[in-house]
């Protein structure tokens, strides 16, 4: 982004370059970007479609005018600056980043400007200007040597043409039109086919055409003000090109821009003199927004508003971008604009804009990464190999196209934001919908250069072509539009106006004007993307959790501490923002803003982007002041254009400074003359040093205090204040991120192994701290203790980890990869390791999928023998997934695939298996692939292997439409065995998600197998039988279900009986089930026996096979025991919605409410005679027989009472005239959860105390009895009034009120 500079040069510029031909080394090919088109051609050629050889041929071995030779830096001014070394390789590969380029006097040769950017070891950046234009090539060995260079590709496509093979297309047959290339049109109509098609290429001919050659010239500068840039050297050029020579000699003018014009100060504009006419600049103050200079209405235009704002989206969450054009300026127009409308925040990766040919390996970069590649404007997209796609964002900017990565969430109030956006461009006439015509415009059709003409071997019909397509293009743009004014309500009167305006604009050559237009529409549309921001994070402050222990080992503990309170941020935040916020949250340059805020404690401290971001929120704050939390979704516009746009015009309309004007320089005689188009070296003796004493050029201080004054300046980029945050933020916050442009040096491959290397390090890293930030996030507890803020975690944010994770494995597993194949390098891995082992194991089909585990490895779980063990099997999961048929692409299988292994807690043991295949691994990878670096390799598993230490539910909470097998298992109890029960047993299981129905259970084997949609986890069993034979009595254990995909196995504890006459007669019941954890310690251990069952934890209320067995209580443990309940119940509500677990399992669980209030009825109750049960029920109906005759006797204290007696018998009725055969236990378990449902259990317990049938039935030590103790126990349960309880559907069926 354009807001940092580099030196404390106060020069407007550091160098003057030039580069060019050599004509001393004579033509030397590029090997590097030659070698990639190589590759590239290669590549197609493998698909041999008809005229294989030949087409291929000429892209392969291409005509010499379209090779690309080696360019030099001819020369730079000065030697050298202390405070911005010159870079020569950097700047030699960025001014031509294709190298030199050759023309003859047939094709267009258009001067074209492009910037690029160096960025330093230490991420501070200096920018360069380029225009490059064509020189007539004067040496005779140079155009001689071009001559037989076309001889030998003639011969040799003489020869590819004359081989048999060739079949004959019938463009061949066809006689050509002239061809733009060569300007003799009776050579080309040549009666053989082959003969004509050779005299396309055979376009130099010395005798005949004149050679030009590309030339560059270049302004490397400390700040980015391109528009000044390139009329500097627009006018340059112009000075060598004219007829008549230029006022002063061109040393002059250098001289001027490189020492006698200085940068404008902050917040004030500057005019100096070019070679034809002035150059206003203009810098903004420290209280608005960064310099930006360039025209970020061209990116609307060449992508449209909805692109825009999807690919800004994409670079917010760090997602790699490619970007993709022919022109170098566009690349970087876009690249720039992107990264400034960031604003506060700032890309903390590898930032490439312009990416030479000869770095085409970095797009194998595993990390996030914005770069633009040139296209030569006829390969497609299609041909395009990409080493990655499983999180990357292509931008073909030329083609007004856009290929996002899956679920790439939206950003919050989208339409609106659109909207905002929208009426800003159609006020300065930009259409919203993009235009590609209106900006290629005139780029474009002098683009259809002779050039593309001779590349595209299509080009029969290609002007009609392309025309139709850009009709077709416009007319969609202008219906999209249309519907797009429909949707946003924008009037169209504005859309009359762009008309108008972009009519009008071609015909205005007053730059200035223009120029006052780009800044205004720059400013407006980067103030209201800041707005959004200042919105958003308006109580950002709130959140920051400020280190308690010293900034010392703040430092050292940077990675492991957590700087920011997500989770009570995210709380407060609309439902619709999370998607995008929990994934921001996570980002490299969420969390570096943060700490720069961290580290600065007062205003003088702060970097510029911070302390302009904190006085807005200051300023919004200040509005919100009424509203007593700014977190609503009212979408609030910009309010501050107008005073942005202000400050500018002001500083336009009234120049603060203005330079020396160029003058004569001391040159002896005959210097300083030329050549008329030819651009000379210049006179390095004078250039070489500045004016001796200059007010603002600080040429006196030591070199120290300039470096010391050049990291004060440049914190713009790198909040660098002392060597500690120096240190700190080289070190502690480089996540892997290491490498922020690649070296641009001749590339050895030492240094390439060198940047993989980096690379894996950084995969490493990145790995460890995303699995510990996951766990620390799952577990809480401990990490509480630790200073890591709340416990707590959504259910969005676990799913934005997880999905990073699956990034981070994307990008490991497409690190170093061979051929690519499909968008998702982990599962063409896995596919691949499949195919493999099906091979191997072609193992008959009745046995099961192939590539199991054997016996010994199977998981054991909880229940021991009860349930046969799934086995462990990668391939089996794969199979899962594989059938999922809502699936559809790579990249989504590859997900549910980790999803899957995370919920089994085999991500690790999977992986381990499919690396061991070292033979696939080999074939698959190149030797530098993290995959095959051992060491790193078995680190990163073990990292993963840390994740079995909590329970994810990432899959099943996921993919809640897809149809799951279960399996359930009844255990009737070992003593009084189920071998006589003659009833028919049925079960119905409910989860978060969904309930089965009814389902009848074999009575003989008493387990079952189904398949049902996703229940989600799972929470009650009901179960019962239809009471049919002579022995329908049934003493269940428990119940187990199992998952049969993701293997959770879950318990329903019973031991009761089911059957009349025993027990509490009841015939079905409804169980509470818990997960069950697989006893880890031993699951790696080869051991048959099953492990021991655990002793049940549970104060055994079941067992009941006499009175006299339960556990006594006494009242403390009582009023503890209730005290517990409630708790849990309440915690429960004060947790996110999406967070909860099960309120059933608190409820009836163990020690849940109902257990509870069991106790408290238990206590003290009259025990009668031998052998007879008496249950609470009794003494409730017995109750309600009381409270009933007393309505009707009309003994009526007061009308508080007459309503509470009156819910309580209506729903004792109830839950009496109920179909199903609950049992005693069940019905008091049903009036319990209906009271709390209600609020009404404190009215209850009130009655019944003063109820005559109390004192019958229980002893006077009863707690029912004791008042002081009713009354604290009707206090704690008023404490459930204020949560709205809402019952599983189980628990109260066949109930209507």
């Amino acid at each position: 982004m354009t807001t940092g500079f580099s030196s404390n040069s106060c020069r407007f510029a550091d160098y003057f370059v030039i580069c060019g031909l050599d004509t001393e080394s004579g033509l030397e090919p590029d090997e590097l970007s030659a070698l990639c088109q190589y590759i590239e051609a290669t590549k197609f050629r493998d698909g041999a479609r008809g005229l294989a050889s030949a087409d291929e041929g000429e892209n392969f071995e291409q005509s010499p005018l379209r090779r690309t030779f080696k360019s030099k830096v001819l020369a730079h001014y000065p030697e050298n600056v202390e405070w911005s070394p010159f870079d020569q390789d950097a700047v030699g590969m960025l001014c031509m980043p294709k190298g030199l380029a050759f023309r003859t006097q047939a094709d267009t040769r258009e001067p074209q400007f492009h910037s690029f950017i160096i960025t330093r070891e230490d991420g501070s950046r200096t920018y360069g200007f380029a225009l490059t234009f064509y020189e007539e090539v004067t040496s005779k060995q140079i155009c001689s040597a071009m001559q037989t260079l076309y001889h030998m590709h003639n011969a040799e496509q003489y020869d590819i043409l004359h081989t048999p093979t060739t079949p004959r297309c019938p463009e061949d047959q066809c006689h050509l039109q002239p061809h733009p290339l060569n300007p003799h049109p009776q050579h080309t109509l040549l009666p053989t086919p082959s003969i004509s098609r050779l005299q396309r290429f055979n376009s130099y001919d010395i005798s005949r055409d004149t050679l030009y050659v590309s030339k560059c010239i270049c302004l490397i500068a400390p700040m980015a003000f391109p528009q000044a840039c390139r009329k500097v050297l627009q006018q340059l050029h112009q000075a060598v090109s004219s007829i008549q020579p230029p006022p002063l000699p061109l040393e002059s003018y250098v001289y001027n821009i490189l020492y006698e014009v200085p940068l404008p100060p902050a917040g004030r504009s500057l005019k100096f003199s070019g070679v034809y006419g002035p150059v206003v600049c203009q810098r903004p103050s420290t209280a608005e927004l960064p310099l930006f200079d360039f025209p970020i209405s061209q990116v609307f235009e060449l992508l449209g508003v909805e692109n825009v704002l999807q690919l800004f989206t994409c670079a917010l969450l760090e997602i790699q971008i490619l970007l993709y054009s022919q022109h170098y300026q566009r690349l970087m127009t876009v690249a720039e604009s992107i990264t400034a409308l960031m604003f506060p925040f700032q890309w903390q990766h590898v930032y490439v804009p312009i990416l030479p040919a000869s770095l085409l390996h970095f797009l194998d970069a595993p990390v996030p990464y914005l770069m633009g590649l040139h296209s030569n404007g006829e390969g497609d997209r299609t041909k395009l190999e990409l080493p990655q796609e499983a999180n990357l964002c292509f931008v073909d900017i030329d083609n007004h196209f856009i290929e996002l990565p899956e679920d790439l969430p939206l950003f919050p109030n989208k339409l609106e934001f659109i909207q905002e956006i929208s009426e800003v461009l159609l006020a300065f006439g930009v259409s919203p919908e993009g235009n590609p015509l209106h900006s290629q415009g005139q780029a474009k059709h002098r683009g259809f250069r002779s050039t593309d003409m001779v590349t595209d071997r299509r080009n029969g019909n290609l002007a009609s072509s392309a025309l139709n397509s850009y009709l077709l293009r416009e007319n969609e743009t202008i219906a999209r539009l249309q519907a797009l004014v429909k949707r946003t309500g924008v009037s169209l009167e504005k859309l009359d106006v762009r008309e108008d305006a972009s009519s009008n604009k071609n015909l205005k050559v007053q730059c200035d004007e223009e120029e006052l237009k780009m800044h205004q529409l720059n400013i407006q549309v980067r103030e209201v993307f800041a707005n959004r921001f200042t919105q958003m994070f308006a109580d950002y402050e709130v959140f920051v959790i400020q280190p308690s222990q010293d900034k010392e080992s703040w430092f050292s503990n940077r990675d492991q501490m957590q700087n920011f309170d997500k989770a009570s941020f995210l709380s407060d935040q609309p439902e619709p923002y999370l998607p995008f916020l929990s994934r921001f949250l996570e980002t490299q340059m969420f969390a570096s803003f943060i700490d720069s805020k961290i580290l600065c404690h007062d205003d003088e401290d702060k970097e510029h982007t911070l302390r302009v971001f904190d006085s807005r929120v200051d300023k919004i704050r200040m509005l919100n002041v009424r509203t007593p939390t700014l977190r609503t979704s009212m979408y609030q516009t910009c309010t501050n254009i107008d005073e942005a746009e202000k400050a500018i015009e002001m500083r336009v309309v009234k120049i603060d400074h203005t330079a020396l004007h160029p003058h004569l320089l001391d040159m002896k005689i005959g210097q300083g003359r030329y050549e008329h188009g030819f651009f000379p070296r210049l006179q390095s003796d004078v250039l070489s040093t500045g004016p001796v004493s200059n007010k603002w050029a600080k040429r006196s201080a030591p070199a120290q205090w300039r470096r010391k004054d050049r990291q004060k300046q440049h914190a713009e980029h790198l909040y660098l204040d002392n060597d500690q945050r120096e240190k700190y933020i080289q070190e502690a916050r480089n996540l892997g991120t290491t490498i922020r442009q690649p070296k641009l040096s001749n590339l050895s491959p030492s240094v390439i192994a060198q940047t993989n290397w980096k690379f894996v390090e950084g995969l490493l890293k990145e790995c460890r701290n995303k699995t510990k930030r996951m766990l620390v996030e799952k577990m809480g507890r401990e990490a509480v203790e630790l200073g890591h803020g709340e416990v707590s975690i959504t259910g969005v944010e676990e799913n934005t980890l997880i999905a990073s994770l699956c990034d981070l494995l994307e990008r490991i597993w497409s690190h170093g990869l061979q051929v690519k194949q499909g968008k998702s390098a982990l599962w063409s891995h896995l596919l691949h390791y499949q195919e493999s082992k099906e091979k191997t194991d072609a193992a008959p089909a009745g046995l099961g999928p192939p590539g199991l585990i054997h016996n010994t490895e199977r998981r054991k779980s909880d229940a021991g023998a009860a349930l046969p063990p799934l086995k462990v099997s990668l391939i089996r999961d794969m199979r899962h997934i594989q059938n999922i048929g809502e699936i559809k692409t790579d990249v989504g299988k590859a997900r549910a695939w980790v999803r899957l292994s995370m919920e089994k807690k085999l991500l690790s043991r999977h992986l381990k298996k499919l690396l061991s295949d070292h033979e696939l691994t080999k074939k698959l990878y190149k030797r530098y692939a993290f995959l095959r670096c051992d060491d790193e390799k078995e680190q990163f598993l073990y990292h993963l292997l840390s994740f079995n230490a909590v329970d994810y539910f990432c899959f099943t909470n996921v993919f809640t439409t897809i149809m799951i097998p279960y399996h359930v298992l009844v255990i009737p109890s070992k003593k009084l065995g189920g071998s006589m029960f003659t009833a028919n047993p049925w079960v119905c299981v409910s989860g978060e998600l969904a309930e089965t129905g009814v389902l009848q259970v074999p009575k003989h084997t008493q387990e079952i197998t189904f398949e049902c949609q996703n229940l989600g986890k799972l929470t009650t069993v009901q179960m019962g039988h239809d009471n049919s034979g002579l022995y329908a009595k049934w003493l269940v254990e428990y119940v187990m279900v199992r998952n049969e995909i993701t293997g959770h196995a879950y318990k329903f504890p019973c031991g009761r009986w089911l059957g009349k006459g025993v027990d509490d007669g009841s015939l079905e019941r409804v169980l509470v089930g818990e997960l069950v954890t697989p006893n880890s310690e031993n699951e790696d251990r080869m051991c048959r026996t099953p492990p021991m069952q655990q002793s049940p934890g549970m104060m055994r209320r079941f067992v009941t096979i006499s009175p006299n067995s339960k556990p006594k209580l006494n009242t403390s443990q009582i009023q503890e025991g209730v005290g517990e309940a409630i708790n849990g119940i309440v915690k429960h509500f004060h947790k996110p919605e999406k967070e909860r677990g099960s309120l059933t399992l608190l409820l009836c669980g163990e020690y849940g409410l109902v257990w509870a209030l069991e106790q408290v009825f238990q206590h003290g109750f009259k025990s009668p005679r031998l052998f007879k049960n008496i249950f609470i029920w009794d003494f409730l109906e017995k109750s309600q027989v009381y409270f009933e005759s007393a309505e009707q006797r009309e003994v009526t204290p007061e009308e508080n009472w007459q309503t509470r007696v009156r819910h309580f018998c209506r729903f004792m009725r109830a839950i009496n005239n109920t179909s199903r055969n609950i049992g005693k236990d069940g019905k008091f378990q049903m009036l319990v959860c209906l009271g709390a449902r209600d609020h009404l259990l404190h009215h209850w317990i009130a009655l019944l105390t003063d109820c005559p049938i109390t004192v019958q039935m229980y002893e006077d030590t009863a707690l029912i009895k004791d008042r002081s103790l009713v009354n604290s126990l009707i206090r704690v349960l008023q404490t459930l009034q204020e949560f709205n309880i809402t019952l599983e559907a189980s628990l109260v069926k066949g109930i209507g009120i």
